[in-house]
């Protein structure tokens, strides 16, 4: 079997626990963003998963999120530059609308939200992956970044928000070792930039999806 052929620009997916500061690495980085978060599904759709015990909705689940629709926006990226992406309000659970997104001839560009480790190994499938990249920063850091930042957006409901900021807390460690296990490497905010500074240049594309 012929392996895929080469594309002029790659992704880089930065994945991490919610909170963990992905947008604004991926700011500092100067590389284009696209924003997984855009993917979630709409609040009415069936298969939304709950949290056990509960009738919130799982938005931590992977199933609360569109993978393939990702994916497809992805190669489209490396393939051409440019794609057709939905808008998304969290405060509405909706599609609110849709934008272009161009990259130009960019040699990467990041990937970012907390299910982009999901996808890893569809992306090196598709011979597009440059990267893949689990941002931690500590659950107690998470937890306060990622609670003052959703009250600030006005996200959810403040109890909503604080039972789910309690429960995240509790699984951040499963989480980033979930990650690792999907092929992303876990790491600070300065190897970050680091590798995004190599993917920037066109170098390291990733032969492998051990983290």
């Amino acid at each position: 079997m012929s392996s895929p052929s080469p594309t002029p620009t790659r992704v880089v997916l930065l994945s991490g626990p919610s909170g963990s500061g992905k947008s604004l690495l991926a700011a500092l980085s100067g590389l284009p963003v696209l924003r997984l978060d855009d993917f979630y599904k709409e609040g009415d759709d069936p298969t939304l998963p709950l949290v056990p015990g509960s009738s919130d909705i799982d938005w931590d689940h992977p199933l609360s999120w569109d993978a393939d629709t990702a994916v497809t926006a992805i190669v489209e990226l490396c393939r051409t530059g440019r794609t057709t992406v939905p808008t998304y309000d969290i405060s509405l659970s909706a599609r609110t609308g849709a934008e272009s997104l161009d990259v130009g001839r960019a040699p990467a560009f990041i990937a970012e939200g907390v299910f982009a480790a999901e996808i890893a190994a569809r992306c090196e499938q598709a011979g597009v992956l440059a990267d893949a990249l689990c941002l931690t920063r500590g659950p107690v850091t998470t937890f306060r970044r990622r609670f003052l930042r959703d009250l600030r957006e006005g996200r959810k409901s403040v109890p909503f928000l604080l039972r789910r900021g309690w429960r995240l807390m509790r699984l951040e460690r499963s989480i980033v070792a979930r990650q690792r296990e999907l092929g992303a490497h876990a790491c600070d905010r300065d190897e970050a930039l680091a590798r995004l500074a190599v993917a920037a240049a066109g170098d390291g594309v990733r032969t492998g999806t051990a983290a």
